[in-house]
């Protein structure tokens, strides 16, 4: 079976597999696990910042650095296809109380000026906006990656307006090895973030919130509210330390093989292969005869298995668990489809 409907079902190695059983543990409510309390300090230094804490989801790490830039009745702006507004089951408004406002669907191609339109000042009775999300890499975007200088230029307009900056960055290792651009330099751009260590880099759980030593202490009691808390978790942080060591660099295979199935897939007219800048390839079949779930079935039952995302757009996610045979197995598979109904 080639699994490629997502960077998630990554499995650990068997030398994180060691690491983990040989980890040395505490108890976390407590804060003396000491190997989670070192990956804490490892992920805020490689970002420029004073504090992290380990989540064990992406979700509540997104929603916990919501909550420490948006008060209950505050609004967030995003994009009208942000991971924090649209996969996370409406936790900005049911645990936080956040009010939000998107802008387009535009994936990583975000227009700064008209983002700083759309903010609201403090008083009457309009909801003041209170922070801006981006996504990097942006998962509907196609893993696109969000250019340096429009983050920059995004900061600006925040410092400018008074309201907060917030990275859902899940991905951002990938944004970091496509475009050669220093974690710290991402981070210095950010009031919070959150990254993850269970999408590309193959740890099986957890994700971190990056912020100040005071943000970070906030989340903490936000962690333990939302059911958070756990105790000997220096086990699942030996993983995330494993991965950041041993897989940041090879996501550029991930890339390579990516731009090899888009490459392939374009001969179909459903890929443009510019499009695909790091792990993530959206199928846009809406001028076939096919639908995305009609797609799904027909490659799952000859052992490919891809995801759909909307009617007529399918994604395929290439990671570490995935080699040139299993890639070459999913191309000839992806493309006899494709031409059977050409």
């Amino acid at each position: 079976m080639v699994d490629l409907r997502s960077d998630t079902v990554t499995r650990p190695s068997a030398a994180m597999r060691q690491a983990m059983a040989s980890a040395e543990v505490g108890d976390d409510v407590f804060g003396d696990d000491p190997t989670v309390n070192a990956l804490e300090a490892r992920v805020a230094a490689m970002f420029g910042h004073e504090a992290a804490l380990f989540a064990p989801s992406g979700t509540m790490a997104n929603q916990i650095a919501l909550q420490l830039v948006v008060p209950p009745g505050g609004e967030l702006l995003a994009g009208g296809d942000a991971h924090v507004l649209v996969y996370e089951m409406g936790a900005a408004a049911v645990m936080g109380g956040i009010s939000s406002r998107t802008w387009g669907s535009v994936g990583a191609d975000l227009d700064p000026s008209s983002i700083a339109a759309m903010i609201r000042k403090p008083g009457g009775y309009t909801v003041a906006t209170r922070a801006i999300a981006v996504e990097q890499t942006h998962n509907l975007g196609g893993g696109g990656v969000v250019p340096l200088p429009t983050l920059a230029a995004l900061r600006d307009i925040s410092d400018k307006h008074e309201i907060a900056l917030h990275c859902d960055g899940a991905r951002i290792w990938h944004a970091h090895v496509a475009d050669g651009v220093p974690l710290s330099s991402y981070g210095k751009l950010f009031d919070t973030m959150s990254v993850c260590l269970s999408k590309g880099l193959g740890a099986p759980v957890g994700s971190l919130v990056i912020g100040s030593a005071a943000r970070i202490a906030q989340a903490r009691v936000i962690r333990k509210r939302l059911g958070g808390g756990m105790r000997q978790v220096g086990i699942l942080a030996a993983a995330a330390d494993y991965a950041l060591t041993h897989n940041i660099s090879r996501l550029a295979a991930d890339h390579e093989r990516a731009q090899r199935v888009a490459v392939a897939l374009a001969k179909y007219g459903v890929v443009d292969p510019a499009t695909v800048q790091t792990n993530l390839i959206l199928v846009d079949l809406s001028g076939t005869k096919l639908d995305a779930a009609g797609f799904v079935a027909r490659a799952a039952e000859k052992d490919v298995h891809i995801a759909a995302m909307l009617p007529h757009l399918a994604r395929i996610v290439v990671h570490l668990d995935i080699d040139d045979n299993a890639l070459d197995q999913a191309i000839t598979v992806l493309t006899g489809i494709l031409a059977e109904e050409a």
